[in-house]
């Protein structure tokens, strides 16, 4: 999953959360991370020294804004290296591998990551005595059952995954389902997210299962179900979603709501958004710090400089994501904070599902079944 700014274009993005076992970390190789470094020093009018500390950040491609980093560096010196992935298997298999290297200070893993994490001791607490500005989360976001008492992560962003379709192409009025993706009329136009869980997790909810399910016999049905839609299957994307619509190559499939919001702005105004009616898929992505990060108090300073409002609002609104910061909303235009695809309406998210660890038998399961569909084994 990628998560892009105006979840994701070179990389969730889409992009409320993202788990893979030991037997998979040799996967880490395949993974392809960019990297970019913003190091501008701190400004001369004495609002912060110059400093020679680097904060390494691991994030989704473009999900910081540039203002943010810029904003940051230039208050408190720190520059800030920034590091991407294109999935939580690849940051997590990233992160394992190098445990001892202290490579990197600040992550942002979806939630169901950081509980698989924290079990695993590759994450450390946090000191919320340096984040002053966690009183301005919505506590409809904090301690959760994935974290309680928010030990270990601090909610970054949030959002959904749903129907994407181009009604230049496709009318919108006759997509209505998960289920809409397998018509024969799609063959060969459709986009899925390039993300396990939520490929599955659209089989599942299809079939009248979870979509965290961890039932062996559900899970193979809903991979059974997916070798029927590959026909209809042009590209997997979770780089940058929006873009096989915007050049054409798709007209329908999934994609995540930031997406959508991105490629409104960026022209095409004819690509919807909808919430199927089997339910969305939720995530929330998360800051956390690394067990041997070597820059903590910068990255609770970091984290606390985002969870200012006025830094919560910049990075929504560029983003096209939600934010947890109830207090960023209320300083947000009506056009932004009353937007359906940003911030769904209750009826959406009652039917709506966040995606859960499901524990490496299962994860290890789904793997092996989006393997197969992938090499079309």
């Amino acid at each position: 999953m990628t998560r892009s700014s105006p979840r994701s274009s070179s990389s969730m993005s889409a992009r409320i959360g993202r788990i893979v076992p030991k037997a998979l970390l040799t996967m880490a190789v395949g993974f392809a991370l960019a990297s970019c470094s913003n190091s501008d020093n701190a400004a001369a009018d004495g609002s912060a020294t110059a400093s020679n500390e680097t904060l390494n950040l691991y994030n989704w491609s473009e999900y910081m804004p540039q203002e943010i980093l810029d904003g940051f560096e230039e208050e408190t010196g720190i520059s800030v290296n920034y590091t991407t992935f294109d999935s939580n298997e690849a940051m997590y298999a990233k992160l394992k591998l190098l445990d001892d290297s202290s490579q990197y200070d600040l992550a942002i893993p979806s939630t169901y990551y950081v509980e698989k994490m924290a079990k695993e001791g590759l994450l450390q607490e946090l000191d919320k005595s340096k984040l002053s500005n966690f009183k301005n989360l919505d506590t409809s976001f904090t301690n959760t059952k994935v974290d309680p008492e928010n030990k270990y992560s601090i909610p970054y962003m949030w959002g959904s995954t749903g129907l994407a379709i181009n009604g230049d192409s496709v009318d919108p009025a006759t997509v209505n389902s998960w289920n809409d993706l397998w018509r024969p009329e799609f063959k060969g136009q459709v986009m899925l997210m390039n993300d396990m869980r939520e490929v599955f997790g659209m089989a599942l909810l299809t079939l009248g299962y979870s979509g965290n399910s961890t039932d062996p016999k559900e899970i193979e049905a809903a991979y059974n179900k997916l070798t029927t839609i590959m026909p209809n299957v042009k590209t997997f994307n979770s780089d940058a979603s929006r873009m096989p619509y915007m050049e054409g190559e798709t007209s329908v499939g999934m994609t995540w709501n930031g997406e959508a919001v991105i490629a409104n702005d960026e022209g095409l105004t004819s690509l919807v958004y909808k919430y199927p009616s089997e339910g969305a898929i939720l995530w929330m992505d998360n800051f956390v710090i690394p067990e041997n990060a070597k820059h903590v108090d910068a990255a609770h300073k970091f984290i606390d400089y985002l969870l200012r409002p006025e830094n919560s609002k910049i990075v929504s609104e560029e983003i096209g994501y939600a934010s947890p910061n109830i207090a960023a909303r209320e300083m947000m235009p009506d056009d932004v904070k009353n937007n359906p695809t940003i911030y769904p309406p209750q009826e959406v998210l009652a039917k709506a599902e966040f995606q859960e660890d499901v524990g490496d038998d299962a994860l290890q399961l789904y793997q092996q079944y989006w393997d197969k569909l992938k090499t079309g084994r």
